[in-house]
């Protein structure tokens, strides 16, 4: 990330917005990205929007669009724990082999981010296949090239299976974790990722029935901590992906309100301090989402 953020905004009020929050972040010790966009207007706030991130789980958005796109969702898969991916939900939790639907596969990966899932995903679209499929739909700004679990293995293999040594090196220097390299992560920048979230509310990418698929299933994410933090009522819906490894703390997503405002979000972080738990930063990603849907939301009424 650049030392000073490069800050994009439509007005000036808007730009205020987009150095508070920059200065909050860098007040925490994060550094990061942010963009919010009204997915109808095109107005916008944020900063450091085309600096390119590890994605952790925000891959298994495009994923799951091209998934969507082309995949039989009642097919069946069966997936064994005792090969599949590392995670603490879903079916990466399991004890014993289960045959899940492709449709609920793809329920599993976005309502609870479940790595075990993604993989099985990934198994019958591989990462080649879903990075061909984003250039076909001119989604520049995203690579994926890697399986969920191949991320676990790259930290295990340079610290002996201790995931907190694994954290200390990220946070010093994340090349020395293959797949934080920007070269071979699954990467993408917020501008990006704020594009192919408002691509998908307008139907403007792959076909209407995925992306009003993937419109749903993003709404039932179960985690709330980050960008819904400050947004929860009974007039506004977030549907969002949060993305979490190591010092990594991201979420994508688009909060929409009654009165018609859908405002489309990504907020990619990295901690600079060795912490497995950081609730404060969850807080101000959540503290810019709040804002910035608020700044917006004024300047479209």
């Amino acid at each position: 990330m650049s030392a000073v953020p490069a800050f994009v905004a439509s007005d000036g009020g808007l730009l205020d917005v987009a150095e508070a929050i920059a200065a909050e972040w860098a007040a925490l010790g994060v550094r990061g990205s942010f963009l919010a966009e009204d997915v109808d207007t095109g107005d916008r706030l944020g900063f450091d929007v085309d600096e390119p991130v590890p994605l952790a789980s925000v891959v298994k958005v495009p994923l799951a669009l091209v998934v969507l796109s082309g995949t039989d969702l009642a097919r069946t898969v069966t997936v064994d724990p005792a090969t599949s991916s590392v995670g603490p939900t879903g079916l990466a939790a399991f004890r014993y082999p289960a045959t899940v639907a492709v449709g609920d596969l793809l329920l599993l990966m976005l309502s609870v981010s479940d790595n075990a899932s993604a993989d099985a995903l990934f198994d019958l679209v591989p990462p080649s296949e879903v990075d061909a499929r984003l250039r076909a739909w001119n989604c520049t700004g995203i690579r994926v090239r890697h399986r969920m679990n191949r991320m676990y293995e790259c930290a295990v293999g340079v610290s002996d299976n201790d995931f907190g040594l694994a954290l200390e090196l990220a946070v010093r220097d994340e090349r020395t974790i293959e797949l934080l390299d920007p070269e071979r992560a699954n990467l993408g920048t917020a501008a990006a990722l704020v594009d192919l979230l408002r691509r998908v509310w307008r139907d403007e990418i792959a076909d209407p029935g995925a992306t009003a698929g993937l419109r749903r299933l993003m709404g039932q994410q179960v985690f709330t901590q980050r960008l819904s933090n400050d947004l929860r009522a009974d007039t506004i819906r977030v549907s969002g992906k949060t993305g979490s490894f190591l010092h990594l703390r991201h979420e994508i997503g688009v909060v929409e309100a009654e009165t018609g405002d859908r405002i489309a979000m990504a907020a990619l972080t990295r901690a600079d301090r060795r912490a497995r738990q950081a609730p404060d930063i969850d807080v101000a990603i959540g503290a810019a989402a709040r804002d910035a849907f608020e700044a917006l939301r004024r300047r479209s009424g």
